[in-house]
């Protein structure tokens, strides 16, 4: 072994808790080292080594190692019950060590292991979306952990109204923010880069005569913030610039900008350890670059003190991920903002190959290190074998053709069967793209994806629906966006919600509308920085389905405080139960109650600040209360307002 690895530290990130059931486990681990890994569960060893079916060992580089651990278990496990398990890892050395004792702060006060628990039926859920490390705010995910803490120790905590075992956390989009990067961060990315060895990804003829390989990237004048400047300056190009970076452009909903976009395959593994792990953090001290501008000093130097509060959360977040089951589905961020809007956009990026390139990197991440512990079986051993292969050669042929593949891939939807099921949808790469206009927002799932999604639904009382965009969402948001898609130019707000296009408007409400639809509808969503609760209840139809839109976000996110409480008193004036305004732009016989956030003004639907959602569940799998629980400590409740309903 050479002097670099013997300096490293072991565990980069993980283990993270994936697809979990009473049949099988999946766990992701990142480490410096090929290993070897033995898994102790239910009584029973597992040994696992690379290539054997059950370990895939993806190498990235010399020093940086992806395990995809997927078992299926001898003998089915018990529910409704604490479940210990012990992951060992050989290293090169031979010696076999516990994994928490490499790392102690794995565990939780007053436990000497790892461990899950599988309940019968779902009784309280977590769920949260957009957590950006340089939001100024505290992290939703540490409140995660520490309910997860008080669980374990309920007997320390009987005064409170604590709920039962979450069978899941559900993170519904936007885990990383591939295209709003901090300076400091990717400085971090960079120094962890080179310090794991990482070889060079090539970029010769993707029409980007001056960047020819990733090294020229990292060390071009305009690397931090200022990457608009790295693409291509023909003119030809001009759509490709307004496409990838219009973020710059938008002042109506979000400052957010793409200064910092991510665009090299290893940049995008990186960021994900980055958010997960404090590990990395210790590889590099965040120094200041050279050749920022005054301005820029100024912004890092912010970027870094938000940042290094970021960090000492991290711990707490890499426990929570190692104890409960972790279900992810992209949105936009995770791969670029406003990714596949419309047509326009995508005839734009797809066309070009650079931009090509940047789309593929930052979905074989999210392949990596989101997509695949979702649901394993998906993923044929051909595709991780072309996976590898593209690894093993950043930059060549075996790279762009796997990205082409997975940029065609049609799959990353899923549902685990839990108890009611949760379905999780893929509303970014089947989109139902536009025919009378090119700038029109396409429809967030295509024909196809909706009876594909109907079928699933059948033979089901209950279910949750991950839905990363609110199929039910602020009207007089939606009203906004319509306005500026009939003015051609969605990509200023952000034009993107269920009913911007009629044909999966009309098709998911007559999915709601079916005869077999489930009895109780629960739609998970993110994606907006703000939370809300509605409750939907269909004309016509007696006995239900009863829906409920719950919608928690962000984790580390906010929107902009003065602008969502003008919007929100707005909303209430004009779409009030009595407002001609309603009546006008109803959209089906449905009527909609929403809920307010505890301690809020009565009418008030909205509720703006970092956390986590919690949603709780009968045995029937009727929900009978939803929580979110802010960063503060406090869990504010949403209360029904029957008075504030109104016809759709």
């Amino acid at each position: 072994m050479n002097e670099t690895a013997t300096s490293l530290p072991l565990i980069l990130a993980g283990p993270i808790l994936r697809r979990t059931d009473v049949h099988h486990i999946a766990l992701w681990l990142v480490s410096t080292q090929e290993l070897e890994l033995r898994l102790y569960l239910n009584g029973t060893h597992y040994h696992c080594s690379n290539g054997d079916g059950r370990l895939t060992n993806l190498k990235v580089g010399p020093h940086l190692y992806f395990s995809l651990l997927d078992i299926k278990l001898d003998k089915p496990l018990p529910q409704d019950q604490w479940l210990d398990y012990q992951l060992d890892l050989k290293t090169d050395e031979g010696d076999w060590q516990d994994i928490v004792d490499i790392t102690p702060s794995l565990l939780y006060p007053g436990q000497s292991s790892l461990g899950f628990q599988l309940p019968g039926h779902i009784g309280s859920i977590l769920h949260g979306s957009c957590r950006k490390p340089h939001h100024d705010s505290p992290d939703g995910l540490v409140e995660a952990d520490r309910l997860i803490e008080r669980l374990l120790q309920k007997q320390d905590h009987a005064d409170e109204d604590l709920p039962s075992w979450p069978s899941a956390l559900v993170l519904s989009g936007d885990q990383i923010y591939a295209d709003d990067v901090a300076g400091p961060t990717l400085r971090a990315i960079h120094d962890v880069i080179s310090a794991l060895s990482c070889p060079a990804e090539g970029f010769s003829g993707l029409e980007a005569p001056a960047i020819q390989s990733s090294q020229d990237i990292y060390n071009h004048p305009d690397c931090y913030y200022g990457r608009e400047e790295i693409l291509p300056k023909v003119e030809g190009n001009r759509a490709l610039m307004d496409m990838l970076f219009e973020g710059v452009h938008k002042p109506v909903f979000t400052t957010d900008t793409a200064h910092n976009h991510l665009i090299t395959l290893h940049e995008n593994l990186v960021m994900y350890l980055m958010v997960w792990s404090p590990v990395p953090w210790t590889l590099t001290q965040m120094s200041q670059p050279d050749g920022l501008s005054e301005e820029n000093k100024t912004l890092f130097a912010k970027q870094k003190a938000i940042l290094k509060q970021f960090v000492s959360g991290l711990e707490q977040v890499r426990r929570l991920f190692a104890h409960i089951p972790v279900a992810m589905i992209f949105d936009d961020h995770d791969v670029t903002d406003d990714w596949n809007l419309n047509r326009q956009w995508e005839e734009a990026v797809y066309n070009h190959p650079f931009s090509t390139r940047m789309i593929g990197n930052s979905l074989s991440a999210y392949f990596i290190c989101q997509g695949w512990g979702n649901a394993p079986d998906k993923f044929s051993t051909d595709i991780i074998t072309q996976l590898q292969d593209a690894l093993e050669h950043p930059g060549h042929k075996q790279h762009d053709d796997f990205l082409h593949l997975l940029i065609s891939f049609e799959g990353w939807e899923y549902d685990w069967q839990t108890t009611p099921p949760l379905i999780v949808i893929d509303s970014r790469t089947r989109r139902w793209r536009s025919e009378s206009s090119m700038v029109k927002p396409s429809g967030l799932l295509d024909w196809e994806a909706l009876g594909d999604l109907q079928q699933k639904l059948y033979g089901n009382d209950s279910v949750l629906l991950v839905s990363p965009a609110p199929i039910y969402g602020v009207k007089l948001i939606e009203t906004i966006q319509r306005v500026f898609t009939w003015l051609g130019k969605p990509l200023m707000v952000d034009a993107e919600n269920w009913m911007a296009h009629p044909g999966t408007a009309n098709s998911i409400l007559n999915v709601f509308l079916h005869s077999k639809t489930p009895q109780n509808f629960v739609i998970l969503s993110g994606d907006v920085h703000y939370s809300f609760v509605y409750d939907v209840e269909l004309r016509n139809r007696n006995g239900g389905p009863d829906i409920w839109q719950v919608t928690s976000s962000g984790l580390k996110n906010e929107f902009p405080k003065k602008l969502l409480n003008i919007l929100d008193i707005v909303n209430r004036w004009l779409y009030a139960p009595q407002s001609p305004l309603n009546w006008l732009t109803k959209r089906r016989r449905m009527r909609v109650i929403p809920r307010k956030p505890e301690g809020h003004a009565d009418g008030r639907r909205v509720l703006n600040g970092a956390g986590i959602g919690l949603v709780e569940l009968d045995k029937d799998g009727k929900p009978w209360r939803f929580r979110q629980l802010l960063t503060d400590g406090t869990a504010l409740a949403f209360h029904r307002m029957e008075k504030h309903s109104r016809w759709q």
